[in-house]
């Protein structure tokens, strides 16, 4: 009788990966981020277990929201107090913190537990094209 495989932290290795998101699409490039900080793009995933990997964004300022996104889609905050509900532009948003609009779209695509939690925080996102990395050695993750 054939063993169903469970991954552990024994049999797990952590690769990186260099995602550049000059002129592609957000949420399509979330979508690819949250898999592979899942690990849902490896043949051992468990999923009541953390197998992901280590992601880096480059060019966050760059990527593309199709439509009248930047002008109409808001992100919206309560800051606890009465009538203190905050609506700020996407347009705004990416001038000032693309790195911000970025996590949000990949933590939107991960479940609200622990797991979650902590494949967010292998997620490293960057404005230009630079990162401080290189002694990882990272791998190119190209998204067709």
């Amino acid at each position: 009788m054939a063993q169903t495989f469970m991954a552990n932290a024994g049999n797990i290795t952590r690769k990186w990966y260099v995602i550049d998101a000059a002129n592609k699409p957000l949420g399509r490039v979330a979508t690819v981020v949250a898999t592979i900080l899942r690990g849902k793009n490896k043949a051992i995933y468990t999923p009541n277990f953390d197998c992901g990997d280590h992601v880096i964004i480059l060019n966050a300022d760059k990527v593309i929201l199709t439509g009248n996104k930047l002008d109409q889609k808001m992100y919206r905050h309560h800051t606890g107090w009465v009538g203190g509900l905050k609506e700020v532009k996407y347009r705004i948003m990416m001038e000032k913190n693309p790195e911000f609009v970025f996590e949000l779209a990949v933590k939107g695509m991960l479940p609200n537990t622990v797991t979650g939690r902590s494949s967010l925080r292998r997620l490293r996102i960057y404005k230009g094209s630079e990162h401080e990395h290189a002694a990882q050695k990272p791998e190119v993750y190209n998204i067709d």
